[in-house]
């Protein structure tokens, strides 16, 4: 087992820790930023909030998917879309 994972965030490669969530890995691709998930109906950035699934400020597109970026474990080649 690779002690990295390769994926793709809105079409830039991103490198993580193998078992990172996607909320982890829009930090990383933020370069420790807030790490984004969406923006708001008044465009303003959203990001993860509680990291419980509880809250549903990490909504992403995962593979065309809609999942919660903090319940969802990075995988190899995945593809993660923030716009929503």
């Amino acid at each position: 087992m690779s002690a990295h994972t390769l994926l793709h965030i809105d079409g830039h490669l991103v490198r993580v820790k193998t078992g990172s969530s996607v909320a982890a890995a829009l930090r990383v691709a933020d370069g420790g930023g807030m790490g984004a998930a969406r923006t708001s109906v008044t465009r303003q950035p959203r990001a993860p909030f509680c990291g419980m699934g509880v809250c549903q400020e990490c909504r992403v597109l995962v593979d065309g998917r809609r999942r919660l970026a903090c319940q969802t474990v990075c995988a190899e080649g995945m593809r993660v879309e923030t716009t929503e």
